[in-house]
């Protein structure tokens, strides 16, 4: 059994990436898998975030009280000059049966050989409910005008170095104008006060459901350093804009490293 952590305080964007990295440490040894839930001391036992619109079985979550683990193997990060730099860490190949996993696993390194897997694990509904048949294949219809903006707000606005600015976005949207002259904007984001203020003219959208699902089958994104972005957009394989640099954007120093995904155009 390898064994994964799901945090009360961890966004959506980091649960999923310790769940995948969970699942394929366990397929490729062949062995069963599960995630230990360890709430926040508030009570609450709200568990896997994207269970409202994502199937997940429940079953697989295990709370700290049922059981324990001995061995926990931790992904290795390094911090250089204040700044964490970690990215792939090789010795996930080494992590033997009956081990807890504790880590980030952002890098596609992780999880890009199981990426068969790792689209159905994540299968979602497309947010505008219409498909079509084809070869007995069911196929979403996606708007090909449509490029979707997710802009991550909260506590990320107090961080001046990690908040992107409105030059980011407004170089993004150009370059999607480039492509399409008629293109139609829509906003996904945590924090649907800030983003009015960003995209005065666009439609804004809170809601985790319809966020992710709409990164997930769009043509066309303008994201924002946030985890909660990468794999939907990764697994899209459609054009993505993403910012150079991912954490550290704006004094233009790489953090993470785990953070650059060769699908994505970086500006």
């Amino acid at each position: 059994m390898i064994y994964g952590f799901l945090h009360q305080g961890s966004g959506f964007g980091n649960q999923l990436h310790r769940y995948i990295a969970t699942r394929v440490r366990a397929l490729d040894l062949g062995v069963d898998w599960a995630m230990i839930y360890n709430p926040d001391g508030s009570g609450k036992e709200e568990g896997f975030k994207g269970k409202t619109f994502m199937e997940f079985d429940n079953a697989k979550i295990l709370y700290p009280r049922k059981m324990t683990v001995d061995t926990v193997w931790y992904e290795k990060k390094i911090v250089e000059d204040g700044v964490d730099i970690r990215s792939y860490d090789p010795e996930f190949n080494f992590i033997e049966d009956n081990t807890a996993i504790e880590g980030e696993f952002q890098d596609e390194r992780y999880w890009e050989h199981r990426e068969k897997e790792v689209d159905e694990w994540l299968k979602v509904e497309p947010p505008w409910g219409t498909v079509i048949v084809v070869n007995a294949l069911v196929v979403p219809i996606v708007p090909d005008d449509l490029c979707v903006i997710g802009f991550r707000g909260g506590e990320f606005a107090i961080y001046p170095d990690l908040f992107l600015t409105k030059s980011y976005w407004d170089e993004g949207i150009k370059k999607m104008k480039d492509i399409n002259p008629n293109m139609r904007f829509e906003v996904h984001t945590d924090d649907e006060v800030l983003a009015k203020q960003f995209f005065p003219d666009y439609k804004v959208i809170h809601d985790i459901g319809i966020n992710w699902r709409s990164c997930r089958y769009a043509r066309y994104a303008i994201i924002a350093n946030s985890s909660f972005y990468i794999l939907p957009r990764w697994l899209n394989k459609g054009l993505t804009i993403a910012p150079r640099w991912w954490g550290r954007h704006n004094i233009k120093v790489w953090a993470l490293p785990q953070n650059f995904y060769k699908r994505f155009q970086y500006i």
